[in-house]
């Protein structure tokens, strides 16, 4: 591949075999999952009463490659390897001398990144002999690709869609409707925690946190039933690296190495599935690479959260989890960027983090849109809400490089198209959208509730 090429994809052949499990390389483990009754670490065998067996035994992965079965790996060549992109009249517009890339996970049959875990999710619920499994989603992406995974290994899928996505993006819910999904709002009254929240607020516009607690309550109370998580957990992450593992190689074919690599945030599975192969390899072999997690203001669990014990749902149903949180019972401004208004970071994400192994930024809503159709304009794709925190920060530090003058080389990505979200894109051309502000007594009453299990 010469250097002066746009976009490079890869051979068939060459699909990665294996998913990559950073453990291996790490400095340190990552704190343990812990019981919230007993406060043990949880072993495979808890871990297997909420989550697919074959899923529990990834989670607790501690092997650097982990085979990826030949069933996903069939459906992953559907688009797979994703391009890798040069954004060279982004790079024009910006008079940069920085190369940018991106990687197109936009590529896949539902539009974003999310599409690698839940193929794998849904098998292997599967191979397991799991009939329903149950999930939560935000912006709809993850329940989208969970639904298309049920539909091609034939198991039922019930969806909790956050309320005022659920209103935002119907099309979304279209998509999972047709791939044969039941999608319903949350809080909804079909479950005990949905119940409970609407009692207290019947105009509650949802959490991912609640969402959670929904989804939970509907796999432990229902028959060969079981919960399937769209980020935050490792063996999310672990699906994930094989964008990373791709632009790795596709990097070397285009004879160029990244100086930043940059993804937006919510859960961690985005940002890490990209970020984790070339921190393994940066760690392996002493490279000087900066990684840059983006998040938005107004949820922005890394930045502002704290690093503590705390549960993924508002009921306090899920293991306790060592992660930046802003509070489980945080509900955060409806902004349009669904996928990432979640009130904790990855454990696997927080410790590297910790580690000071990676960097984290937070920008608004308003700057990111901005940034989205910057990039629209330049390279023709309209990028997902949340992709667009990813352009924001590459643009910023292409023009730091242009102040500079230095020709530093950035990958990004570009998690998912925007296709199913074009009414924020109206809605910030019309001048409607303002950047709602981070509730601080809010945020105060959440981070003061968190359990406070030591470490």
């Amino acid at each position: 591949m010469k250097p002066d090429s746009t976009t490079c994809t890869l051979d068939k052949a060459l699909l990665p075999k294996t998913w990559y499990e950073i453990r291996a390389d790490l400095p340190s483990p990552p704190p343990a999952l812990l019981h919230p009754g007993t406060l043990q670490p949880l072993d495979e065998d808890a871990l297997s009463q909420v989550f697919a067996p074959s899923l529990a035994k990834q989670e607790l992965a501690t092997q650097r490659d982990v085979e990826i079965p030949q069933p996903v790996r069939n459906l992953y060549a559907m688009w797979r390897p994703s391009p890798l992109v040069r954004a060279r009249r982004l790079e024009a517009l910006l008079d940069t001398p920085a190369r940018i890339y991106f990687k197109a996970e936009s590529a896949s049959p539902t539009g974003s990144h999310k599409t690698n875990s839940g193929l794998a999710q849904a098998f292997f619920a599967k191979q397991d002999g799991i009939s329903r499994i149950t999930t939560e989603t935000g912006g709809g992406q993850w329940g989208a690709s969970l639904a298309y995974g049920g539909a091609q290994f034939g198991v039922e899928v019930d969806i909790f869609m956050v309320r005022v996505s659920y209103q935002q993006k119907p099309y979304r819910r279209g998509q999972m409707e047709v791939y044969g999904a039941r999608c319903v709002p949350s809080p909804s009254p079909t479950t005990q925690a949905g119940k409970a929240i609407l009692a207290q607020n019947p105009h509650h516009p949802g959490s991912l946190g609640v969402a959670v607690s929904e989804a939970l309550e509907l796999a432990m109370h229902s028959d060969n039933t079981r919960y399937c998580l769209g980020s935050v957990l490792n063996h999310v992450i672990l699906h994930q690296t094989i964008i990373g593992q791709e632009a790795l190689v596709q990097m070397e074919l285009m004879d160029d190495y990244p100086d930043m690599v940059i993804g937006c945030a919510g859960g961690g599975s985005n940002f890490s599935g990209l970020a984790f192969p070339f921190l393994g390899k940066a760690l392996r072999e002493k490279k000087s690479t900066r990684f840059i997690a983006v998040e938005p203001l107004a949820c922005p669990s890394l930045t502002r959260g704290t690093y503590g014990y705390d549960f993924g749902d508002v009921a306090g149903m899920t293991p306790l989890l060592k992660m930046h949180t802003l509070g489980a019972t945080f509900t955060p401004p409806s902004f349009h960027a669904g996928g990432l208004r979640y009130h904790g970071m990855a454990p696997m994400t927080s410790h590297v983090y910790a580690l000071g192994l990676i960097e984290a930024t937070a920008v608004t809503q308003m700057a990111s849109l901005e940034a989205g159709v910057q990039f629209a304009r330049a390279e023709g794709i309209v990028p997902a809400p949340e992709s667009c925190h990813a352009i924001r920060t590459a643009i910023d530090e292409a023009l730091v490089c242009k102040r500079e003058g230095k020709a530093k080389t950035i990958l990004f990505n570009l998690s998912g198209h925007g296709h199913f979200d074009m009414q924020v894109y109206m809605d910030y051309l019309g001048g409607k959208l303002v950047d709602e502000p981070l509730d601080e007594a809010h945020l105060k009453e959440a981070l003061g509730r968190l359990p406070g299990v030591g470490v």
